[in-house]
């Protein structure tokens, strides 16, 4: 018999049945029971299965001098951030929650001029490093916060608050100027991309995670659900840049980095190339740059100065959190205002 267009849809199980479901025109398309669906326990059994199968050239590849390396820098990379990058989310989570709108007008200029050296400040007071800014800052841009003075905060924290410029003297014992002019350089620079931004930068150029709403949730229930939400996400880039920081310190020879020491401009760009790549926590670098001994003073203070405000698992966290078309403009800026006030301060104050 044939079908005309007024005619009902056919079926061919019913509701809840595996035999389809209806679609107008007569066609039948397969039920969602009948197709294989691949979800995360299954992708996890099969990449297990994987391994138990394959675990000799696994065990035979990750013995090999490179994937020692890679491994090493890899675990030291993560652990190390893992425990800001917590702190970060937990301070984030209640600024999002607990803390109100009304308390960031009143605690920053209106203007932002102000604002933004007001913020820059503050980060002195927040004893984490690197990881632990990224989530607060994107905390502070949804709280209403100028982008301006959350990016000056953002750079400033990891590299001035007391935790990292106490291990800055303990690593240079005779070189106590090291800890001025490391505070001085990247309040500098922090300011410095502040009013950057604030002249040239745009809003469409953030593309920030809004917190769902959390509707009928109370304040507790609202918090931890950032907290995981947070962890989750900004983990997933600390990893990633942490496998590309591993990755590129096992490939880069280093016979390469003393032919640069003897040029004092090749000296300054491998060491901030140096930093970006190598990914230290903000609170250990400064016992890294005391150890590369052949290098001048002025390099070391570039490497303490562009590592916490820019490199690989930063470039990856600042894009997840703020996205990636504000990572591609904001890296670069700020790796050559880091370079040039390190540079400017450490032939002032070195």
């Amino acid at each position: 018999m044939a079908i005309t267009e007024d005619a009902p849809p056919t079926r061919t199980g019913g509701e809840g049945e595996p035999g389809g479901k209806a679609v107008p025109g007569g066609e039948t398309v397969p039920g969602e029971e009948g197709r294989p669906r691949l979800s995360s326990p299954l992708v996890l059994t099969l990449v297990l299965l994987l391994a138990v199968l394959a675990q000799s050239p696994i065990r035979g590849a990750l013995g090999t001098p490179v994937m020692q390396s890679w491994t090493t820098v890899f675990v030291a990379v993560t652990v190390q951030a893992l425990p800001f990058l917590v702190l970060g989310v937990l301070l984030s989570a209640a600024l999002a929650v607990f803390v109100p709108a009304s308390f960031f007008a009143r605690a920053l200029p209106a203007r932002p001029a102000l604002a933004v050296p007001v913020a820059g400040l503050a980060g002195a007071v927040l004893p984490g490093c690197e990881c632990a800014s990224v989530p607060v800052a994107g905390a502070l841009v949804r709280r209403g916060v100028t982008p301006a003075a959350a990016f000056a905060f953002l750079l400033s924290a990891p590299a001035i608050n007391p935790v990292v410029l106490t291990a800055t003297a303990v690593a240079f014992p005779d070189n106590p100027e090291m800890v001025l002019a490391r505070f001085g350089a990247s309040l500098l620079v922090a300011c410095g991309m502040g009013w950057l931004w604030q002249r040239l930068g745009r809003t469409d150029w953030l593309r920030t995670r809004a917190h769902g709403a959390h509707e009928g949730a109370t304040k507790g229930e609202t918090f931890w659900n950032s907290v995981r939400h947070d962890t989750v996400h900004a983990g997933g880039f600390l990893v990633l840049g942490a496998m590309a920081a591993a990755t590129l310190k096992a490939v880069v020879p280093a016979t390469w980095l003393r032919l640069a020491a003897d040029n004092p401009v090749l000296s300054v760009l491998a060491l901030a190339v140096l930093a970006v790549l190598l990914s230290i926590c903000s609170e250990a670098d400064a016992f890294v740059a005391a150890s590369l001994t052949q290098f001048s003073m002025t390099a070391k203070l570039v490497f303490l100065v562009v590592g916490p405000m820019i490199d690989l698992k930063l470039f990856a966290m600042q894009a997840g959190t703020f996205g990636r078309g504000f990572a591609l403009r904001f890296a670069p800026a700020t790796f050559a205002a880091a370079v040039a006030g390190a540079v400017l301060t450490g032939a002032v104050l070195l």
